[in-house]
Formats: structure tokens, C-alpha cells, sequence
């Protein structure tokens, strides 16, 4: 583990206030990105936006969650007054790939039409920040900014390489090996001149705000799915596995949501995602709520099928907890869960990095929301001309290597849009 700080917790006190409502907290962001955690169209918004840093800690390995979570426990034991929030992203694997948590200075959320303003400070300047940015706030909001010209190049493995180790997966299935293995794919986008993190988020949440927005150091998407959220005893996971394009027609689209409820490929799929979040949550929740069929998530360009777990916390164990303990969810790994990461490990050639891994935020309670890492880019590197982009497929014994690589390439358009 590593951590870093300007100052020592107990120097830090946080200050929130009520400010002039923002009906777009993405506008607020600047162009590296900032952090980010939105849901809801413009106007109807819900979430948070944050810039700044007064701490951050990195971790690896296969104690990264826990490790975490002791570090943020006992950074807000010296917080004084009220407690800030921290935004985090953890590695896909317990590898050598780095996971991030990261407290803001400045955080504006929205719930409920009330915008808040929060800042985190030295005793002696938290006041003065407070009002300064408050005043400064509307300033923030950025202009609408041109899309950049992308040049998209191959990824880690050629698509027929791709191709390959799907239709391996699809023969050790067929073998009796394993039910269900998640392989993904990578596509680099390069630009021809630094690209305004904040204008694509904007772009992003315009397009699906019915997903989660996200900028965590660098890693930016809008996923549809939620691992986890905790609010008090309430817990909810929203499992996504099963997927079909959309279309222009809407009676077209009717066509495809009912072939997707239909197809026993796509059902068995989803069966095994949710029974590993079922499993997961059985061992700390009551009274949990699994639906007997799934519904159809219409987002702009694929429909996923969907089902909300909830259920009700026995014993006091925070979100990240949570997190770490439904990580990794059938979904974006497979099942059984040990020979799936064997299998991804062997066959995907490329390090996922926190691609698919829970990222969202966490407050000092033990509430937070996490969501799964999908439609998502990592930019690589400093000057933000290029990024690595992601977009993974389940492969159960009905799977085709052809139409994974058409279902990868429909994932691949949300980012592909935002960005060109």
C-alpha cells in the first residue's frame, strides 16, 4: 500500500453548504476528469462531482478491499465535524495492477433538486475556499467543446485472435470444463490533440443517463450495472448479463427485447450472474429478493437483460465490504469463479486493469455505491491523447465467436461515440 497526503488527517476539517441548485454536475468537471459518480439526464441529475485531492492510497494484491478499507476508517477517524466521501476503483484481478482511493477536496452533489457544496481544508483556509468556490461555482460550467479526430487501432489480441480463444472457451464449455467464462477485448483510440475528459462524461451521460457516470483517476464510462449499493440496511444489485443490439424502429426494437427474453443462450447467461450475486449476498443480507425473470434494460444502442437483488443487512458491514465480497460477479467473469479467472487468465492475453472492477464511492458510515467498470476507457497517458477502451462478452456453450465480436463491437459504441 501507498498514501499520500499534503497535510496529516487531523489538520483536515470539512465544511458543506447549500448552494444555488446545478442541474448538470458534469459541467462542472474540468478537463482532466476530475471524479465523477452521476445518474439522470440534465435537469434530473442525481450524484456527485468532486475536483482536487488531499489524499490518496493505492493498493495491489488480493488484500487490496480490505486494505482499503482499514486506510479510509482510519483516515476519517481524524476527521473533525462532518465526513467527506472518497471515490475508488479496484484492479479486475489480484494482481500486480493498481487499485485507487481517493478523497476530493471539493465535492458538489445533487439529491432531490438540493445541490450541496463540500470542501475539505486546513482549519485555517476550509472558510475561505468554501465561499470563494460557492461564489465561483457557476463560472465552472463549461462550454459544449468539438470532438477530437480519433485514430482507432487494434488492441492487445488482432480480432481473430479474439475469435480464437472464444471458440477455445466454447470447446473446454462443450468439455464440461466450465459453465460460463467472460473474455474481453481492447481497442486504443489516439487523438490528434489532448481530449476534455469532462466534455465526453457530459456526452456520456447524455446518451445513457439511465447508467452511472464515473471518472475515477483516469478510468471514465457509463455502466449500466451496479454491483452494489448500501444505504443504511438497504442493500440493491442490479446484475446485467445477456445482451442484443437496439434499433431505430421501435417495433423492431420490441422484436429484439422479446428474442433476447427468448433465447435460452442469453437466459442461461443470466441465470449464472445472478445466482453468484444471490450466493454472495445470501451470507450477509435477510429477507433478499431475487426475481423469478429478468426485464429488459433498454439503453441507446444494446438492451440487457436485468434483475434487481435487494435485500436487508443482518449485521453492519459497509459497501465496500460489500463489493469486495460480490467481486467478481459472474457477469464479467464466469462460473465456477476460480477456473474462470484461470481460463480469462490463459485465453484473454491483455491485463484487464480496473476494467470490470468495482468502482464508485464510499462515505464514512459504511454507505456507498459501486458499480461494475463497463463502457469504460483508461486513458494512458498524461497528455490525454490516448486511451484504451474495453468491452467484454460471456461465453456459455450456445456462443458463437462471430456474434461475440459483433456484441463487443455494439459495447465498444458507447465509448466510440463519446469520443468521436
Amino acid at each position: 500500500m501507498t498514501a499520500t497526503s499534503t497535510r496529516t488527517e487531523a489538520e483536515f476539517v470539512v465544511r458543506t453548504i447549500t448552494v444555488g441548485d446545478v442541474e448538470n454536475l458534469l459541467a462542472l468537471l474540468p478537463a482532466d476528469g476530475g471524479f465523477a459518480w452521476v445518474t439522470g439526464s440534465a435537469g434530473e441529475q442525481s450524484g456527485h462531482v468532486a475536483w482536487g485531492e488531499v489524499a490518496r492510497a493505492q493498493f495491489v494484491g488480493a488484500e487490496r478491499f480490505s486494505r482499503a478499507q482499514r486506510w479510509w476508517s482510519s483516515w476519517c477517524e481524524n476527521i473533525r465535524d462532518s465526513k467527506p466521501i472518497a471515490y475508488a476503483s479496484f484492479a479486475f484481478a489480484s494482481s500486480e495492477e493498481t487499485s485507487i482511493v481517493v478523497v476530493p477536496q471539493f465535492v458538489v452533489k445533487r439529491a432531490d433538486g438540493v445541490t450541496t457544496l463540500t470542501v475539505v481544508a486546513a482549519h485555517d483556509q476550509v472558510e475561505d475556499l468554501l465561499l470563494t468556490t460557492a461564489r465561483d461555482l457557476p463560472l465552472r460550467v463549461q462550454a459544449s467543446h468539438g470532438l477530437n479526430n480519433m485514430t482507432w487501432c487494434e488492441g492487445s489480441v488482432p480480432v481473430e485472435g479474439w475469435q480464437a480463444s472464444v471458440d477455445e472457451a466454447v470447446a473446454r464449455i462443450g468439455r464440461g470444463e466450465i459453465d460460463k467464462v467472460v473474455l474481453a477485448r481492447d481497442i486504443v483510440a489516439q487523438s490528434d490533440e489532448p481530449v476534455h475528459i469532462g466534455a465526453i462524461l457530459q456526452r456520456l451521460n447524455d446518451a445513457f443517463p439511465e447508467c452511472w457516470t464515473f471518472s475515477v483517476d483516469g478510468l471514465i464510462g457509463a455502466t449500466p450495472e451496479l454491483l452494489v449499493r448500501r444505504q443504511d440496511d438497504h442493500v440493491t444489485s442490479r446484475v446485467l448479463a445477456g445482451t442484443i443490439r437496439r434499433s431505430s424502429n421501435s417495433d423492431r426494437d420490441d422484436q429484439l427485447a422479446a428474442a433476447l427474453m427468448g433465447s435460452d443462450k442469453d437466459q442461461e447467461e443470466h441465470i449464472y450472474a445472478v445466482e453468484s450475486v444471490a450466493s454472495a449476498l445470501a451470507k450477509y443480507c435477510t429477507d433478499l429478493k431475487v426475481p423469478e425473470q429478468p426485464f429488459v434494460l433498454q439503453l441507446a444502442n444494446v438492451q440487457h437483460l436485468a434483475t434487481d437483488v435487494t435485500g436487508e443487512l443482518a449485521n453492519p458491514v459497509t459497501a465496500l465490504a460489500l463489493a469486495a465480497a460480490l467481486h467478481p460477479t459472474a457477469a464479467v467473469c464466469g462460473t465456477p469463479t476460480e477456473r474462470a479467472l484461470a481460463i480469462i487468465a490463459e485465453l484473454e492475453g491483455m491485463d484487464r486493469g480496473r476494467y470490470s472492477g468495482p468502482v464508485g464511492w464510499i462515505d464514512h458510515q459504511g454507505n456507498g455505491e459501486f458499480g461494475i467498470a463497463l463502457r469504460c476507457a483508461q486513458v494512458e497517458d498524461d497528455n490525454f491523447m490516448r486511451l484504451r477502451l474495453f468491452a467484454g462478452c460471456g461465453i456459455v456453450a450456445g456462443s458463437s465467436s462471430e456474434a461475440e465480436v459483433a456484441e463487443s463491437q455494439n459495447k465498444f459504441a458507447a465509448m466510440k461515440d463519446a469520443l468521436s
